[in-house]
């Protein structure tokens, strides 16, 4: 059993994040407004046409350029617009359907100039999560604090960019939910399986920069590059932040 801590989204992929005390979930659907809208790089492999889900390889993100780590985001749902805010750039409110240009050329600004550059706003039918499914991730406070004591710094949640945090559970428990169904609030899930980890992990999301070796001590330390797991609504409801979290 667990207790959500914190709920995070993350409007765009890769660029941006914020805290939320309450989301209304659907069957089968990921979380509203995450990775809602991705920013295509010049040379990714999407159909503007026919938008559907790709992989992260076809987008802007932490992995790519470090920089973008360090974004903080709020959406308000009321008016479309998004602000976007980055420790050495000046701060932006745009509607991503209706400003591109502008969106992207702020996030070139803290791209990396040796990958490919962003080029173009994507948007699909469904959030661009990193599961081709329509899943949320959800992880365990006590996981994030032994895996920091074993890197020997401190880990914040932004650095895993996930949604569903829980206190009350035992560091790595959230693997033992593999196959299982969970009611975290009145939602239910399949735990579908682990979420395996990227360079973007290795990124202070304070400073943008790359500091802690975090795939290299999950290979040698735990056997594996996995942290978090993907979670598949089963049954539409509401979770906040105080509720219970346990397998049924």
């Amino acid at each position: 059993m667990g207790t959500v801590a914190n709920l995070w989204r993350h409007p765009i992929k890769g660029v941006g994040c914020e805290e939320l005390a309450s989301v209304n979930l659907e069957t089968g659907r990921c979380m509203p407004m995450d990775r809602h809208w991705a920013i295509a790089h010049e040379t990714a492999k999407v159909d503007f046409d026919n938008p559907e889900w790709a992989r992260c390889i076809n987008f802007a993100r932490g992995a790519r350029g470090y920089e973008l780590m360090a974004v903080t985001s709020t959406f308000d749902d009321a008016t479309g617009l998004i602000t976007l805010m980055h420790p050495k750039l000046d701060t932006l409110i745009v509607n991503p359907d209706t400003d591109g240009p502008a969106l992207v050329d702020w996030v070139a600004k803290i791209s990396n100039p040796d990958r490919a550059m962003p080029a173009r706003v994507f948007k699909a039918g469904q959030g661009m999560t990193d599961s081709s499914s329509q899943s949320l991730s959800i992880y365990a406070n006590a996981s994030l604090d032994d895996l920091a004591k074993t890197i020997g710094q401190p880990m914040v949640q932004r650095r895993f960019r996930g949604n569903i945090w829980l206190d009350d559970m035992p560091a790595w428990g959230e693997f033992e939910w593999l196959g299982k169904h969970v009611r975290i609030g009145t939602a239910e899930f399949e735990i579908t399986e682990p979420v395996e980890r990227c360079m973007a992990t290795t990124v202070n999301p304070d400073t943008g920069i790359s500091d802690a070796d975090t795939l290299g001590v999950l290979n040698g330390h735990y056997g594996h590059q996995n942290f978090g797991v993907f979670g598949v609504v089963t049954k539409s409801g509401v979770v906040k932040t105080g509720d219970t979290a346990r397998l049924i």
